[in-house]
C-alpha cells in the first residue's frame, strides 16, 4: 500500500509503487518516489525549482522513519542539495542524531557526497522578484532591511501546502513515512515547518499506522499532529476516527487560521485523508493497494471546514 500527497503521479508515484511492488522495502521504495518529486523543476513547493525564502535563497526540509525500529532522519534549511531525502535517510543510518539544520546539514551532505544543485530556477527567480516588488522591497538591499512584515504576505503561489508525503506499507508489513518541501514561498530565512519533525510532521509506528501532514506546518508543530493520530489509532480508533480527532485538536487552538491535511494509513491496510481549508478549493492525493495496476488520484474530505 502506498499513499502519497502533494505530487503528480507520473513524476514520483509510478515509480514508488513499481519498487515497492518489486518487492523493496517500504522506505527504500518511498525514497524513490520523493527523489522523483524533488528533481522536478515544474513542482515549485520541493526541491528543484522550489520557491525560495525572502532572500532568495532555496532551504529545503525532509524527513524519513521507519515504522519498524521507529528510527528517524531529517535536515532542516538544506542549501545546495538536490535530494533532501536521501541526506536524511543517510542522518537517520550514519549518525547517532536525529536533525540536521543549515550548515551543519550542508556539511554533512557533502560529506557523504550526496548530489549538489543551483535550485532556484529562472521561473522561481522571476517570481520571488515579482514578490519583492510587491512587498516594496529592494533586492539590492534585502540584508539591511526588516522582512517581518513582508514575510506575513507569504504563501505557495502553486498551491498552500504542497509538501511531498509519502506513507507505504510492504510485503513484510513494515510501514514507513517520508517527506520533503522548500516551504513556504517567501518565508523567513530559517524557518523550519512541520515536515522535518518527526511526530509533528510525519511519524511512523509497525504497531499501529503512519500519518504525516501537510499545510500550515505551525499547525502541525504546535499540536504534534502526525504522531497524535498514530496514538489514536493505538487506543483503539480506526483511521478515519484517528484522522477526524488529530485534526479536531488543531481547530480546538484559538485563533486558528489557516489550512492543514492529514494523511493516515492503519497497519491492517486502512487509510483516511481530511482535511481543514477555507474557500472553494480541492485537496488531492494518490493512492494504491496491492491488485491496483496503477495509483488512483483521489479527493480529500473536508470534514472540518472553517
Amino acid at each position: 500500500m502506498i499513499l502519497v500527497a502533494g505530487d503528480d503521479k507520473d513524476s514520483g508515484t509510478a515509480l514508488a509503487w513499481a519498487t515497492l511492488c518489486a518487492g523493496a522495502p517500504a522506505l527504500d521504495a518511498i525514497e524513490q518516489g520523493v527523489r522523483a518529486v524533488e528533481a522536478n523543476a515544474e513542482d515549485h513547493s520541493v526541491g528543484l525549482g522550489g520557491y525560495p525564502n525572502a532572500l532568495g535563497v532555496v532551504e529545503l526540509d525532509a524527513g524519513v522513519m521507519d515504522g519498524r525500529t521507529r528510527a528517524s532522519g531529517a535536515v532542516g534549511g538544506l542549501r545546495g542539495f538536490a535530494h533532501p531525502v536521501s541526506v536524511a535517510y543517510a542522518v537517520m543510518r550514519r549518525l547517532p542524531h536525529v536533525l540536521l539544520i543549515g550548515e551543519g546539514a550542508a556539511r554533512f551532505a557533502a560529506e557523504i557526497g550526496a548530489e549538489r544543485a543551483d535550485l532556484l530556477t529562472d521561473t522561481t527567480r522571476t517570481a520571488w522578484g515579482a514578490w519583492c516588488a510587491g512587498q516594496g522591497l529592494d533586492r539590492a538591499v534585502l540584508d539591511r532591511v526588516s522582512l517581518v512584515e513582508a514575510v506575513w504576505g507569504g504563501h505557495d503561489p502553486q498551491r498552500p501546502g504542497g509538501t511531498t508525503v509519502y506513507l507505504a506499507q510492504d510485503a513484510a508489513g513494515d510501514i514507513a513515512a517520508a517527506t520533503s518541501t522548500s516551504g513556504w514561498a517567501w518565508k523567513y530565512p530559517g524557518r523550519l515547518g512541520d515536515t522535518p519533525v518527526a511526530g509533528a510532521g510525519f511519524y511512523a509506528d509497525n504497531r499501529y499506522g503512519a500519518a504525516a501532514c501537510t499545510g500550515m506546518g505551525e499547525l502541525a508543530i504546535r499540536t504534534g499532529l502526525a504522531r497524535s493520530a498514530v496514538l489514536y489509532m493505538k487506543m483503539g480508533m480506526p483511521v478515519i476516527e484517528a484522522v477526524d480527532e488529530a485534526l479536531g485538536d488543531v481547530q480546538s487552538l484559538p485563533g486558528v487560521a489557516g489550512d492543514i491535511t492529514l494523511y493516515a494509513i492503519d497497519a491492517q491496510g486502512g487509510y483516511a485523508v481530511a482535511a481543514i481549508w477555507a474557500g472553494e478549493r480541492s485537496v488531492e492525493y494518490t493512492m494504491a493497494v496491492h491488485g491496483d495496476e496503477a495509483p488512483t488520484r483521489c479527493a480529500a474530505r473536508r470534514v472540518l471546514a472553517k
